[in-house]
């Protein structure tokens, strides 16, 4: 009894863990591009004229979406419809970004329930399919697009002020805003 008690609390643990990871960085998601100047969206990506940082700000939620779709399929989750990258405005976007989270925390939710492991069955997919692995995987896609819209704008002449780049480093205060807006809706 009491072992099963200590495996129960260490999953707890691991999934409100891997839970509160995956939305730290949601809302520092969210928080770029709450904070991303009107002026840049429409800005083409260096080296690559046909791409707008607009586009890219798109292609975040959609990859979510793309994901949830071929592996939520397994667990009965559906995924959100995804976004025109080419004219997705901040509101949208953010609409959008606060639903794709909320399928990409039921999708982490039923690997968590299935001992740690997705349901993966993707030719091409470069993951294992361990809930960690795949988490990790997300948000090193979402990182990788931040920094190339951080770099860009540099590149471009419209170097991004402080507050925003340093705040996409700030995961223990973006935590903080998610666990005060969870407290919130809790009273």
């Amino acid at each position: 009894m009491q072992n099963e008690l200590r495996f129960t609390m260490e999953n707890n643990y691991h999934l409100n863990n891997i839970l509160s990871t995956w939305q730290t960085n949601n809302r520092i998601t969210e928080f770029f591009f709450e904070n991303l100047p009107n002026e840049l969206w429409d800005m083409k990506i260096p080296g690559a004229p046909q791409r707008t940082i607009r586009m890219i700000a798109g292609h975040i939620h959609n990859a979510r979406c793309m994901w949830v779709k071929m592996i939520g399929k397994h667990y009965k989750i559906n995924a959100p419809k995804p976004v025109d990258r080419r004219n997705v405005n901040r509101t949208t976007l953010l609409r959008a970004l606060k639903q794709s989270n909320k399928v990409v925390i039921e999708l982490l939710k039923a690997g968590i329930a299935h001992d740690g492991e997705l349901h993966m069955n993707i030719p091409y997919a470069n993951i294992p399919a361990d809930v960690t692995h795949f988490m990790a995987y997300l948000i090193a896609h979402e990182a990788h697009h931040r920094g190339q819209i951080i770099l860009a704008a540099r590149a471009l002449g419209h170097r991004l002020p402080p507050a925003i780049t340093n705040g996409v480093w700030q995961w223990k205060k973006r935590n903080q805003e998610v666990t005060s807006k969870r407290k919130v809706k809790g009273k």
